[in-house]
């Protein structure tokens, strides 16, 4: 592609919390998130109010050739327009901070489903759960003969 310098490349592997910044993280680490990947870059970006952006499947980056990661490519003057972010450093971290509070939200609601138990129709997962006499697999609860 020519270069452009209104166009910020954006890729997932800045914000994997794995990494070390020396081997190519470029937000701190409250800003990073858990296996990274294009789409939820994507998402992110576009919660944080960017409206320009063109996302690019399939694309390694030069020092990390073995992923095929992808990039998204970001208007500079877009990002100052709509958010108000001057450099690029200030828009990794406003992506970041959004990718990992969403990230936070859908871990938070699956433990909420999984506490509130199968659906009413959902026939398999229902046949799955245990009797209130059951305690253990296999074992049931001993009931004494006495109440206290």
């Amino acid at each position: 592609m020519d270069h452009n310098p209104d166009r910020l490349c954006v890729w997932p592997g800045y914000f994997d919390m794995k990494i070390s910044r020396r081997n190519g993280r470029r937000v701190p680490k409250d800003s990073s998130v858990l296996k990274p990947d294009l789409e939820g870059l994507f998402m992110a970006a576009r919660q944080v109010g960017l409206k320009k952006i063109k996302r690019e499947e399939h694309i390694s980056h030069p020092s990390r050739p073995h992923g095929r990661e992808g990039r998204l490519w970001v208007s500079a003057s877009g990002a100052k327009s709509s958010i108000g972010a001057v450099s690029k450093e200030e828009l990794l971290q406003l992506i970041g901070g959004q990718w990992r509070q969403m990230q936070r939200d859908q871990r938070n609601q699956a433990e909420k489903q999984a506490s509130q138990g199968p659906q009413a129709g959902d026939r398999r997962a229902r046949s799955q759960r245990k009797s209130p006499t059951q305690q253990r697999s296999g074992g049931f609860k001993k009931r004494s003969k006495f109440k206290k």
